[in-house]
Parts: structure tokens; C-alpha cells; sequence
């Protein structure tokens, strides 16, 4: 049985030109996000990343983009080298009176290992308000 997906929201006071910008360009999704090896928003474009929690071994992040409607929807596979399991991460841009909601939609988190403590639900939750709530928001507002 399929877990619920993992939901976040944030509202930004930027326009959603700028916030796209950021979740797009490589450049710009170093400065806020991970050092990403390289991306294009072009479906079938793969990049990896490696990141973890203080204190512990990083990992490997491959992922795939699988869907782009410009300026509206980034759609990527998220899986962990050497790990079962695979999941989706959908960005979704929403402009509402001159400043942007972002909706981001974690699919796929119940097929990863569940002997792996930090594939549990919560650090994804941790991870992702963090991301939308802090770094993102840093970036984008400033």
C-alpha cells in the first residue's frame, strides 16, 4: 500500500519568474539548494547531488527530470545510489497577487529501505520545510 505523499507549501514574496529561476538554473540552485552536477530543465536530463545530515556519511542523489511546463512545474525522480527505491519530486509555481506559492510534492518515500533510519518520513518532512522554509525563501526574498 502506497504511503500519502509528502506535501509542503510555502508563499514567497517574489515573482514567480525569480523563484522558477532558482528551482532551473544551475548556478542559481547551487547558491540556495545542492551543488547539483550539472541541470537543464529537459525532460530525460539526469543530475546527482550529494548531501546528508551533520555528522553522517552524505548521500549519493541520482535523479531524472521527468516532466517541465515552464515557469509552472519542475517534475524529477529522487533515488539514493546503492538503495532500493525510487521517488518523484514535483515543484508546482502558483502566482497569487504578485507573489508565488510554491507546492512541492514528494511521492514514493515508502519504497525506500525501511531498516534505513534516515528514510523515515520525518527527516524527509524536516528536510523539505527546511528547504521551502528557509533557503529557498532566503534566496527567492532577498
Amino acid at each position: 500500500m502506497a504511503s500519502q505523499p509528502l506535501v509542503v507549501e510555502r508563499v514567497y514574496n517574489a515573482p514567480s519568474s525569480r523563484v522558477w529561476q532558482a528551482l532551473t538554473n544551475e548556478d542559481d540552485m547551487r547558491k540556495w539548494y545542492f551543488d547539483v552536477s550539472g541541470f537543464k530543465p529537459e525532460v530525460g536530463y539526469e543530475f546527482e547531488f550529494t548531501a546528508g545530515e551533520p555528522g553522517q556519511d552524505p548521500w549519493r542523489h541520482l535523479c531524472k527530470v521527468l516532466e517541465v511546463k515552464p515557469g509552472k512545474l519542475l517534475k524529477h525522480t529522487w533515488r539514493y545510489d546503492g538503495y532500493s527505491g525510487e521517488s518523484v519530486v514535483t515543484w508546482e509555481l502558483f502566482e497569487e497577487d504578485g507573489k508565488t506559492r510554491v507546492k512541492l510534492t514528494h511521492e514514493g518515500l515508502d519504497t525506500f529501505p525501511k531498516d534505513v533510519p534516515s528514510f523515515v518520513v520525518s527527516n524527509f518532512e524536516k528536510g523539505w520545510n527546511d528547504i521551502l522554509g528557509n533557503t529557498l525563501k532566503n534566496y527567492v526574498n532577498g
